[in-house]
Order: C-alpha cells, then structure tokens, then sequence
C-alpha cells in the first residue's frame, strides 16, 4: 500500500512540476492557450504571440521597441448602455514579455477612460515598462464611449464606480491571474504608474488597495476631481465675467486677455521671482517664496508694461481668482491655488480658460460636460454651469466625491509593508492646483519629524505642464526611481531631469518641501545644483 501512494504521489508531483516548467519557459502556445480560460463573468477576447518588432525605428532593441511577448485582452461583466457608441464593462490588457523581469506594472488611464490603451508602461524618453522586461496591464476604467472625454457613463451607478476605483481594483485581481497561468507564478514586485486620470488612478491604489503595490508614481494627479471640475467652472464664470461680447452677442471669452498681455504675465513673474534659487534660467524653483500679483501690471501703475500689454483692473482681478482657486461666498477655498509660473503665456493655458477664436475652452467643454453627466449627482445633462451656485450647489458634488476622489491621507498598511510612494506635479499645470496637492502631502501618515519623507515624496517641477510640456525640464525616468527605492532602499533625494525646451540642460527635481538652489559651476548641468 505504501509502494502504491508513492507512486501516485510521483505521478501527482510529476505532473504539477511538468505544468508549472511549460509555464515558466513562456511561448506561443502557452499564449495561445489563455482563450481557453474564458468564465460568463470574464472573457478572453485576445490571446495572440506579438514578434519583436519596432514599426517606427524599423527594428527590435531601439527606444519604444516592442519586445517579444504575449498580448492578452480580456473583459469583465460586459453589458450594454442603452446609449449609442457606449458599452460597460472593464476591458483589460496585460502584454506579457517572453523575457520577464518578474515584475508587474498598472499603467494609469488618462481623461475619462473609456478606451483601452496600449498596455507598454511608457516612459517619455526612456525604455517603456514593457521593454525592461515588466508585464504591463491596463484598463479602459469600466466602459467605452466616443472618446476619453466622453462622460456619458455617468448616468450608471456601477459605470460610475468603476471609473472611480473599481476598475482598477478588479483588473489587478484578473491581471494578477493571467501572470500565474502564463509564467506560473504571481509578480515578485507589483507597481502602479500613472499620470492625470492615471494620477488619480495611482493614488487611490495605494490607499483602497493597500496589499496589492509595492510602489507607487502618481503624475499631476486628477485625485480630487470633483474639485478639479468645480474649479474650471468658477474660473469659467470669472472669465466670462471679463469677457467681450462677440458677433453673436455673446460672450467672447477668447477676446477676455490677449497673448501679448498674458505673454507680459510671464514675463513679470520671471524678472520678480526667476533668481530667488541663485540663477537666472527661466525656471523657477523656489515658488513658495514667489511674491507675485497681476495688479502689479494693471495699465497706469508704476512699472506696468505699454497699452498692448498692461491689464485693466478687471482682468487683473480675474487673473487673480483663478490663481487663487474656486471659492465661495465667504472667501473659502473650495480647491487650492496655483503658482504663479511661465506656463501662462503657453497655448495650453488659454485653451483651459479663455479658449481660441472660433473655439470653446476647456472649462465651457469638458469641464461643463463632467459636472453635468459625472460630479453632479443625479447626472443633469442640461445644467446651466454659469449658474452654478459655490454656496448653495456644492452638496450635489458630495456621492461622487466620496467613490471618486483619492483624498485619503492614512497609509499606515501600505507605507508598513514596504511600500513607496512617488507624486510629481507640474508648477504650471493648466488644469491641477499645486496648492490642494502640497496640502494633502502635508497631511499625509504614517509621518516622522520630516513628515512622511520615509516611503512617500513629492516632487513639484517648474515649468511643467499637465504630465509634460512647458519652459521646464521634463523629461525624467521615475519607473526607475520607484524600482530603486522599493528594492534597494534608494530613496530619491533628487531625479535628474532634461527637456527639449532648454536643450542641453540637466536639473535636479528634488522632493518637497526641497528646492533646486544653484551652488557654483555650469549653469546647464544639474550637478551644479542642490536640494535645499
């Protein structure tokens, strides 16, 4: 009897070591055999061999590559809309490398979700996730509409959850499984990255999914976007307030400042605040200690710029409520402020808040449309923004703000099992406030006498549009920051940066409440530079 049960128990372990060597040697075949995994609730919709291949550079082993891997598409509890050209459902992609590092990255959305993006963990100027050797996934944040702006999904309870969090929290369970079948074994390291709505993405897997990451890289998030939203309405409602009227009798609100005279802005705040970090550059690192007011350039004050470009009062003061952030009646920040940088004379300013001739800004489009179909709750397709009311409206924000903003601040399971928190944000982003994103850091815990230094940093970037552009070094690897930090220990004291609009130049970024002083030695290399 005993001769019988070991030899069954040969055969047993034979077989299960047989299956798992087949798992760990990755091929086309076993990639193939992952259709055959479909439930009613999950269906594998993709299980192709993807070659190595590079259609832009012509070939493997050049930046943006494609390396040999497996290209799996899935979707989890589809149903139709009832609207046309949208359906629910959270689609996922994982693309998993022949050569894995052992190692998973999330790869965040961006606007609305609502497509599904190539699953390669991008890194602008740097090898992709998918190229070091990661399996990336990614979702399409529970639906998919006409575009990523489109913000109908918003009239469905389980559509609109999924957006906030659920999405993400359920690809990450199926991504997890399709790397045990195919490789055998779940990820040694699991990592999450995103930038905007990818932000947002990051930051609320960190807090709601405390056990799944080991690092974390939130990029200008979208964390509170209820607030985000009800932001570009008031600054909407300011420039409207401003702006001339046009052919139709309406306002024009691309006529409410000129280029010339936001170009004058710019200008001002680099000559009053560009050398407070000991170099003039064109970039301003010390932003805090910038003391700036459009008044200062108002048509017949004392050093104000010609008729073209000086500010009348009211422009001035406009000027000034929106870099203040969304208030109410009582003088109360609904948001937080923005700080006072060159990104203002950029086109991306001013197609947020004033928009081109002919065209809509950002704030009368998209930011109307998410309040309407997504922030407001009901949905209200028909609400008048310009009516919005930051007294007495402010309640009809609260259900979605509570499943879709990542304000939670308490991080003690992630931050004590290991895990490493990495925000950035952009000084001149058009759309997030840096004042609201600081706050928050600033109240983060666990925190030491250095505050939460230990496992999270932030890093605020001059110059910087939303997730990249701008007079501003932005160009920077924090995939590889992250990995150091989580594995080795290294934690980022500064991330060394470049960028096509100052070409040549290196800096250092360095984590808040830090900033890059020039010290001594070329004023193009970032080694001339510390973080104080």
């Amino acid at each position: 009897m005993k001769k019988v049960i070991w030899a069954w128990l040969s055969l047993f372990l034979l077989g299960h070591a047989h299956a798992a060597t087949s798992r760990t040697d990755p091929g086309r075949e076993s990639c193939t055999a992952m259709a055959k995994l479909s439930t009613p609730q999950v269906q594998f919709q993709t299980a192709e061999w993807v070659a190595s291949a590079n259609a832009e550079s012509g070939g493997a082993g050049q930046p943006g590559a494609m390396p040999e891997h497996c290209l799996v598409r899935l979707m989890i509890d589809f149903r139709p809309s009832g609207l046309p050209d949208m359906s629910y459902g959270t689609g996922v992609e994982v693309r998993l490398p022949k050569d894995w590092n052992g190692r998973m990255l999330f790869q965040g959305g961006g606007g609305l979700d609502g497509t599904l993006p190539t699953a390669t963990g991008r890194v602008a100027g740097f090898p992709s996730a998918l190229e070091r050797g990661y399996a990336v996934v990614a979702t399409d944040g529970g639906h998919r509409g006409r575009s990523n702006v489109d913000s109908r999904f918003g009239a469905d309870q389980q559509a609109r959850l999924d957006f906030a969090y659920q999405a993400v929290a359920r690809a990450t369970q199926e991504a997890k499984f399709v790397l045990a079948e195919f490789y055998g074994r779940r990820p040694n390291r699991s990592y999450f990255m995103g930038c905007s709505t990818g932000g947002r993405e990051a930051m609320l897997a960190a807090q709601r999914l405390p056990l799944e990451f080991d690092g974390v890289v939130a990029g200008n998030p979208s964390w509170n976007l209820t607030r985000v939203v009800i932001n570009q309405i008031y600054s909407l409602q300011t420039v409207t307030g401003i702006a001339p009227q046009g052919a139709a009798g309406k306002p024009d609100l691309s006529r409410a400042i000129t280029d010339q005279q936001l170009k004058a802005v710019s200008d001002a705040v680099l000559k009053k605040c560009d050398t407070l970090d000991g170099l003039a550059d064109g970039m301003i690192n010390d932003f805090k200690a910038c003391r700036f007011t459009p008044a200062e350039l108002v048509c017949g004050s004392s050093g104000a710029p010609g008729k073209d470009q000086c500010l009348t009062a009211g422009q001035a003061d406009a000027l000034e409520k929106i870099f203040s952030g969304a208030r109410n009646s009582r003088g109360e920040s609904l948001y937080g402020d923005f700080a006072w940088d060159t990104g203002i004379s950029l086109p991306a300013w001013r197609s947020m808040h004033l928009g081109n001739a002919g065209g809509t800004p950002g704030n009368a489009s998209l930011g109307a449309d998410v309040l309407r179909n997504y922030v407001l709750t009901p949905a209200d397709p028909a609400f008048d923004p310009l009516r919005f009311d930051f007294d007495r409206d402010m309640w009809r924000t609260a259900e979605t703000a509570a499943m879709n903003d990542a304000n939670g601040t308490l991080h003690s399971t992630f931050a004590g099992r290991g895990g490493k928190l990495i925000v950035y944000h952009g000084l001149s982003d058009q759309a997030m406030s840096t004042g609201s994103l600081v706050d928050w850091y600033e109240k983060l815990s666990p925190r030491d006498d250095h505050g939460p230094q230990a496992w999270a940093r932030l890093f605020l970037i001059p110059g910087m549009t939303h997730c990249a552009g701008g007079q501003a070094t932005d160009r920077f690897d924090m995939l590889a920051a992250i990995q150091a930090w989580v594995e080795e220990g290294r934690a980022p004291d500064s991330v060394l940066a470049t960028g096509d609009a100052f070409p040549g130049r290196s800096r250092p970024l360095c984590p808040y409440p830090q900033v890059a002083r020039y010290t001594a030695g070329r004023t193009e290399d970032a080694a001339s530079f510390s973080c104080r």
